[in-house]
């Protein structure tokens, strides 16, 4: 009985014992208010009453009697038997003119073969509602012992062949995945054409990319193009030692029933993270399902028709025995997609969605860099509620444009109240921004200006590069980080004061210019090396792992020249700022009028003073 089943008989069985707790308490009322209507008496009472001529009617049952008296009254009054009553009435004095019939009437009520109703009724009830109650927990003992053999069980979750399926049509923007994985799908089709040539098909193929590329939608894609079961299980960790790697066994032991499929454990850095890295040993719950699931990718069974696909976006983590050839043989590297991918996948999303004639998809790409999969997908689905919301029948590309602003910096606050004199500060700050941002010529071109909260932010300054780079100068990222202290510096420059405004930007500035310094070796004074391993003690966290491969003159050294790149592009945005301080002011005003400025709008208050991205040029070699 499985704990649906077993939870349904309860709740089937919990309106009987209601019924029968009424039952109990309408027969206790009945005795009670029975009671209170009738006063019981001794016998001899009522033999003084006869005597006396006030009872004038009487029901002889046969184990009470009930008396009815001239005067309304009733009384009751109890004997051991029948047969004796008017033997015991005549012991008491009551004479045979007494009851004479004239007098007093009397009924006499032979016993019935099945005893008082109620009293039957009144004995039966408790002892169905033990039994009842009994049935009840022998049941939940049973469903309680259903379930813990069921506890090491796999809670892989099968996707069959007759259900509609995912395909590479509804993949975009990841071309050269789908070229390595048509190899699996060729050898799930017809695996004997391989193994005549004498070739082996990768035993596992291991996805790598940021979230969102849309990892577990290939591994589906290959699993309908190839017509296979798709079995997909990652909940094997458990509190209990041995559950994790049960869970395992059941799983290929499943997936060998069903052969060829393909078996996807999605984020597998869970439970493949190096072994010895923490604090069980080996009898770590981890350790022991990881070495389990070694087993079984790559043991005594060679001759099965079993993929194993794994998504990651944490691959320097994962065990080495993991990684070699035998069980993961190949790692497929999903990255962001690029513009003709970001294009493609709009137009798989924009299936089903009426869509204006005015949308154009590939200024929506142009303008979503770095955007995933995943990002585009929310995107649009945030532009159809927004045309529904405006009663609109079809998507315009104004809904496409704002649903862009919704997903990077969120929804717009429109009830928010800020005062005149924050508002002005916010302006500036943004304006500040802006400035600085034209007049770099490695800064990315300003999109949108914007002093409308939306999201935890009191306004924002949007900046899209014209297309995408795969490369990060030194001028580039100095350029990032004079554009982020652009607000915090009109700020001081226009007020003479500074607000907590600039809190997120300060923590981006210094998290930049350390990565700057400690991972692209771009300090003059410590020269082309990196400082720091986030390697080893995995269990501690995120920000206590890091290996310290440097001493503390040199952590000072660090210290100094972070500090040098921020007071440096601090200084350069002062200097921006105070050359075009008139178009600062100008910008400020204008999105005070207007709360948001386009590109077009920006740029007819303040053009481009010189040339973006100006193409690097090799120096002279020396003579």
């Amino acid at each position: 009985m499985n704990p649906k089943e077993q939870s349904g008989a309860s709740f089937t069985f919990l309106p009987v014992v209601i019924i029968l707790l009424v039952l109990v308490l309408a027969f206790s009322m009945f005795n009670s208010v029975s009671r209170q209507q009738r006063q019981q008496v001794g016998l001899n009472q009522l033999a003084a009453d006869l005597r006396a001529g006030r009872v004038a009617k009487m029901v002889v049952y046969p184990n009470r009697v009930v008396a009815e008296y001239y005067d309304g009254k009733q009384v009751v009054a109890y004997n051991a038997d029948q047969a004796e009553f008017f033997t015991q009435l005549a012991s008491l004095g009551v004479r045979p003119e007494d009851l004479r019939p004239e007098q007093v009437k009397i009924e006499i009520v032979p016993p019935s073969p099945w005893g008082d109703v109620f009293t039957v009724i009144g004995n039966l009830i408790p002892l169905f509602l033990a039994v009842g109650i009994v049935w009840m927990f022998i049941r939940q003992i049973q469903g309680g012992n259903n379930a813990a053999l069921n506890f090491a069980k796999s809670r892989a979750k099968m996707v069959l062949r007759d259900r509609p399926t995912v395909t590479f049509d509804d993949v975009a923007g990841a071309d050269e995945a789908k070229e390595e994985l048509k190899e699996v799908v060729e050898f799930l089709k017809d695996p004997q054409r391989f193994r005549r040539l004498g070739a082996r098909v990768p035993k596992g193929v291991l996805l790598v990319g940021p979230p969102g590329v849309g990892k577990t939608l290939l591994a589906r894609a290959v699993a309908g193009e190839a017509g296979v079961p798709y079995l997909s299980g990652s909940e094997f960790v458990e509190m209990f030692v041995g559950v994790g790697a049960s869970r395992v066994r059941d799983l290929f032991q499943q997936a060998r029933k069903h052969a060829p499929c393909i078996v996807f454990i999605d984020e597998i850095d869970a439970v493949g993270r190096q072994r010895g890295a923490g604090l069980g040993g080996s009898h770590d719950e981890r350790e022991q399902t990881l070495n389990q699931l070694l087993v079984e990718m790559d043991g005594f069974d060679q001759d099965t028709n079993i993929i194993v696909m794994a998504a990651t976006n944490r691959p320097d983590i994962l065990d080495p025995a993991l990684l070699r050839p035998g069980r993961f043989d190949r790692r497929i590297i999903i990255d962001r997609p690029d513009l003709q991918g970001r294009l493609a996948i709009l137009k798989i999303h924009a299936r089903g969605k009426p869509m204006a004639p005015d949308v154009d998809l590939e200024a929506i790409a142009k303008a979503t860099p770095g955007f995933v999969g995943a990002d585009l997908e929310n995107l649009t689905n945030e532009a159809a509620l927004l045309a529904a919301r405006r009663g609109k029948d079809k998507i315009t590309q104004q809904e496409l444009e704002e649903a862009i602003e919704r997903v990077i910096a969120g929804p717009e606050r429109k009830s928010r109240v800020i005062p005149p004199e924050e508002k002005l500060i916010i302006a500036y700050h943004e304006a500040g921004h802006a400035i600085v941002m034209q007049a770099l010529p490695e800064a990315d071109p300003v999109h949108k200006v914007s002093i409308s909260p939306r999201g935890m932010a009191g306004g924002y300054t949007m900046a899209l590069p014209e297309e995408d780079y795969f490369l990060s100068s030194r001028r580039r990222l100095f350029a990032q980080l004079v554009s982020l202290l652009g607000g915090r510096v009109a700020e001081e420059l226009v007020f003479d004061d500074i607000t907590t405004g600039a809190a997120n930007d300060l923590e981006q500035v210094t998290r930049l210019a350390r990565t700057m310094v400690t991972r692209f070796g771009m300090s003059d004074s410590l020269g082309p090396m990196t400082f720091g391993k986030n390697e080893g003690l995995i269990f501690l966290g995120r920000d206590l792992h890091e290996l310290r491969d440097y001493s503390e003159a040199v952590a000072q050294r660090i210290d100094e020249e972070v500090q040098k790149l921020v007071r440096a592009a601090y200084e350069k945005a002062r200097e921006i700022l105070t050359q075009y301080r008139d178009a600062l002011d100008r910008v400020a005003q204008a999105l005070l009028e207007k709360e948001t400025l386009s590109r077009e709008e920006f740029e007819a208050l303040f053009p481009p003073p010189v040339p973006k991205r100006p193409i690097p040029t090799p120096k002279a070699a020396a003579a």
